[in-house]
């Protein structure tokens, strides 16, 4: 058990921050109160970082970070997080409201993670096709 929280100590960290930053109230003038979608703006980068943290994570562990099992596994985690986290905020909070457009937000912000590990990917296996 250890171990695996060790592995996956980042994604562990920043999954926790993002249930905390989900859950807590925010305030009546938030910084950058003014940008427009500035909520939606916020979901992407925090569930994109999220999707790119978790692959990160895979590659430390030494896995094959380019399998299709590994993108997808990461897909779903960020996703499933998103997803849930919405919910929790719809029901079981007080201050804030689940919102499935703030969701889609997450999966954009996830799709273009997974964007960038293809791209990654890309560069990775013409580097090593160089070498041959």
């Amino acid at each position: 058990m250890t171990t695996h929280i060790r592995k996956y100590l980042l994604t562990i960290i920043i999954s926790v921050v993002i249930i905390v930053l989900s859950t807590i109230p925010i305030p009546e003038n938030p910084p950058l109160g003014d940008v427009p979608l500035i909520d939606k703006w916020v979901h992407m980068v925090m569930y994109g970082s999220l999707a790119l943290i978790v692959w990160v994570d895979h590659v430390v562990r030494g896995k094959n970070p380019f399998t299709r099992k590994a993108r997808i596994l990461t897909m779903l985690y960020a996703l499933a997080l998103g997803g849930a986290m919405e919910l929790v905020q719809a029901y079981l909070t007080t201050c804030r409201s689940g919102d499935w457009i703030d969701f889609e937000a997450d999966a954009v912000g996830v799709l273009i993670a997974m964007l960038c590990i293809i791209f990654i990917d890309k560069l990775w296996r013409e580097k090593i096709l160089a070498r041959k």
